[in-house]
């Protein structure tokens, strides 16, 4: 073999070498590649949602008719328990200062029930009277007597018609089963008031 064809042998395998090595440094580039797509773990947004839950309801959750009856049922309670106080100071008749005592004693019953149901919908009641229970409240403070215990025993009449009214719809129609329980256990009690005042009434 001449120096010539020598050379261009050189040559030629020299150039076989460099494409060998271009080639599988290629398919080693391509399979790390391949391999770190398949490690890579699934998309993060997936994983997020997943994962961002929350163990405890909103208001919002709640059914409108629904929190305005906590809404109502707590402002009612409320005048119940301050009206009842006043009666149980100044009621002459010994059935209306027994009946006073009794609805301060079921209402904050009541009341504390409703707070439980209500902080479980993270829902806030209102703390203050209505502005209709702080005029009755104000009228039977500058009331004394007979005429004091007349005057709250009307009151008691009316307002409990209205809650028993608002109970008994409320033990139907709820869709929030705490909310339909809460109504449902109480409405009975509601009745047993409803009755009392009925018949205290009749002797004013």
């Amino acid at each position: 073999m001449s120096p010539t064809d020598r050379v261009k042998l050189s040559l030629l395998i020299a150039s076989l070498v460099t494409m060998f090595m271009i080639s599988a440094h290629a398919q080693t580039t391509t399979s790390g590649a391949s391999a770190a797509k398949k490690s890579t773990p699934p998309a993060m947004s997936n994983c997020t949602s997943s994962t961002v839950t929350s163990n405890t309801s909103s208001n919002a959750d709640v059914a409108r008719g629904d929190r305005s009856f906590m809404m109502k049922a707590a402002q009612g309670g409320l005048a119940e328990v301050e009206l009842g106080q006043i009666a149980a100071q100044k009621a002459t008749d010994p059935q209306v200062k027994e009946f006073a005592k009794r609805m301060v004693d079921d209402h904050s019953k009541a009341n504390d029930k409703l707070k439980q149901v209500a902080s479980t919908k993270n829902l806030p009641l209102p703390n203050d009277l209505p502005s209709d229970a702080k005029r009755e409240a104000d009228k039977l403070n500058k009331l004394s007597g007979t005429q004091f215990d007349k005057e709250y025993m009307k009151d008691m009449l009316s307002d409990h018609k209205k809650d028993v009214s608002l109970f008994r719809s409320t033990a139907k129609s709820a869709k929030d089963s705490d909310v339909k329980q809460f109504a449902s256990e109480t409405l009975p009690t509601l009745e047993q008031h409803l009755q009392m005042a009925q018949t205290i009434g009749k002797s004013k």
